[in-house]
């Protein structure tokens, strides 16, 4: 079936996708707007681990202010291109995710961006505890993962659960992004702000 450049524009605009990817999935689909889209999303989510390394050099920076005017936080939210900057979903989904450090306050994007000092300094206090808990070395080994899996959660953004969606993070966020739009998606970083605040 011969597929018109006004049902590949049409379908690019709805899920961000390449040219070539959204001709083909209405080419596998018959035409079928919805089937396409759904085609592409289920391939993307495929993809979305291969994208992971991708540079991305577009992107938006994105304010939210909440409703008192006293919590303000900007985001960096990175992608590959310029036509997926400007996409509505992409913009929605870095307002969401300026809603939740608003919320939630987490101090890094991830661990990679904690300073090495202050990531020995928490694991020689569990060590600590864990000691003072009575704990054996072989059994603060074992231990010591998972406290820091928790300690990270808590101050990293992409390893919190989303405030809207407890059963993701917002790491899983951005993976349904990178499946929906096809290209890698990254915070880059952000900055909250309150009155009266440090």
């Amino acid at each position: 079936m011969a597929v018109s450049s006004e049902q590949i524009k049409d379908l690019r605009e709805r899920t961000g996708a390449g040219m070539m990817d959204c001709k083909k999935a209405l080419e596998e689909k018959g035409g079928d707007i919805e089937k396409a889209v759904t085609y592409l999303r289920e391939k993307g989510l495929a993809k979305a681990a291969k994208r992971a390394g991708r540079e991305t050099g577009e992107g938006k920076v994105i304010a939210y202010v909440h409703g008192t005017g006293k919590t303000g936080v900007l985001v960096e939210l990175n992608c590959e291109t310029d036509f997926v900057a400007n996409n509505e979903a992409f913009e929605a989904l870095g307002k969401e995710i300026a809603l939740q450090i608003t919320a939630m306050s987490p101090l890094y994007v991830s661990e990679e961006s904690i300073p090495k000092s202050e990531i020995e300094n928490e694991m020689s206090v569990q060590k600590a505890l864990l000691e003072k808990e009575g704990k054996k070395a072989d059994q603060i080994e074992k231990i010591l993962p998972g406290k820091m899996k928790k300690y990270y959660e808590d101050i990293c953004l992409i390893h919190q659960k989303s405030i809207r969606d407890n059963s993701k993070t917002i790491n899983d966020l951005l993976q349904e992004a990178i499946a929906k739009f096809g290209e890698n998606i990254t915070v880059g970083r952000f900055s909250r702000f309150q009155v009266g605040g440090n």
